[in-house]
């Protein structure tokens, strides 16, 4: 069970506990008021309008800082739109540079190939004029080695040689015309 005689005086009659004492209040009553009063003129006067000041100056820098980044922003942003126009434009004039290259290299290879054509043509042309004479002069000599062939056979076989060796010419000749 709990004492009921329970109270905040010193036990064995001393004085009791200064806040709860009250003879004391007036006293304390007027240092409060004395330092609330103090403590407000301290924090109202001085205190708050520095902290006021020091917020105010963030606060500036801060919108400062803001607007900073804000325009860098945008220059950045411009930076970007000036170098990928700068980076289309290269693509485009590298893409005309390589199609001019092409169309040159077409163009040099179509003139290489049709001076290669004229010089193989010249060729043909010559090598065919020298088959058609190689061919003439080797039907001449068919032609004399088949008339002496034909005079040798008919001395042979008959054993009569031809009238004459342009009779013999003329007969091969008639006979090659079959």
């Amino acid at each position: 069970m709990a004492d009921e005689t329970a109270h905040t005086e010193v036990p064995g009659g001393g004085h009791p506990f200064p806040p709860f004492d009250r003879t004391t209040y007036p006293s304390q009553l007027f240092w409060l008021a004395v330092t609330f009063v103090a403590l407000y003129l301290l924090m109202g006067r001085i205190a708050l309008p520095r902290i006021g000041a020091i917020i105010e100056k963030r606060k500036g820098r801060i919108e400062g800082d803001f607007a900073e980044a804000t325009r860098l922003k945008g220059e950045s942003e411009a930076a970007i739109a000036a170098y990928e126009r700068a980076l289309a434009d290269a693509r485009a004039r590298a893409q005309a540079l390589v199609n001019e290259q092409r169309q040159r290299q077409v163009a040099e290879a179509e003139k290489e190939r049709k001076a290669l054509d004229a010089r193989l043509s010249a060729r043909i042309a010559a090598a065919e004029a020298g088959i058609a004479t190689s061919k003439a002069a080797a039907m001449e000599n068919l032609c004399g080695i088949a008339t002496e062939a034909a005079t040798a056979i008919v001395q042979r076989l008959a054993g009569v040689a031809p009238a004459s060796p342009d009779a013999a010419a003329q007969a091969v000749a008639e006979a090659l015309k079959h």
